[in-house]
């Protein structure tokens, strides 16, 4: 690990406002950074309940270990989530973390509620597929024999690049949703592209690709991510 993303977590407002829990954390998060000959890169401190999904905070985290090819730490398990649904969609964010708590437990737990998952996902996948073969059996087409019989129209093929369109448009948003709200507000100031690009790269930044920003890109990631 030569990179490392801090995040914090709080359930109350009156905890993320007087610190509470949150030196303590820092402290675990530095402290894991410092033995393992990790730079921490940047710290993220969320105010919200475990049971909730949607933690604009841990996204922006996730966004930033991904882009840079960082681990994620935080103190304790806890404060990444207390459900099994949650754990399964961060473990498909293919971005590795660490709990200091108990480094080593974790990616075993995660294993052990993804495979609950993924058993139930092979129980559907065999009920699909013997729903399919005894539908073929009753003469119904599947596969080439059906594209054989049917043509491509021009508003289904439209649909087609409306999709991969959104689908490019999300997967960027993904990527930047921890850099597009300071870029748009940066924007708002009345900064220039240029003047973006030179912040970004200032306070160590880089796209995706891990290069340089450049006003182009810039340009891309606002138009993309903030419409």
């Amino acid at each position: 690990m030569t990179a490392a993303i801090g995040y914090m977590r709080v359930s109350t407002k009156g905890q993320g406002e007087s610190g509470l829990g949150i030196e303590a954390q820092r402290a675990a998060v530095e402290a894991y950074a410092k033995q393992n000959g990790a730079t921490l890169v940047m710290m993220y401190t969320e105010v919200e309940s475990g049971k909730r999904a949607d933690r604009p905070e841990l996204a922006r985290a996730l966004a930033h270990a991904r882009r840079i090819k960082a681990t994620l730490v935080v103190a304790k398990l806890d404060r990444l989530a207390r459900n099994v649904a949650f754990l399964s969609a961060l473990m498909e964010s293919k971005v590795p973390f660490v709990a200091c708590d108990n480094p080593h437990a974790n990616r075993l737990t995660l294993h052990i509620l993804a495979a609950v998952a993924e058993a139930e996902a092979l129980a559907i996948s065999q009920r699909t597929k013997a729903a399919l073969a005894a539908y073929k059996a009753r003469g119904g087409k599947l596969g080439a024999q059906l594209d054989q019989c049917r043509n491509l129209t021009q508003q289904a093929r439209k649909k087609g690049a409306e999709r991969a369109g959104q689908a490019v448009a999300r997967i960027a948003a993904e990527a930047y949703a921890d850099l597009a709200p300071m870029m748009g507000a940066w924007r708002a100031e009345g900064t220039t592209l240029q003047g973006i690009a030179a912040r970004l790269n200032e306070e160590g930044h880089t796209t995706r690709r891990g290069k340089p920003w450049n006003p182009v890109q810039v340009a891309r990631v606002l138009e993309r991510t903030l419409g």
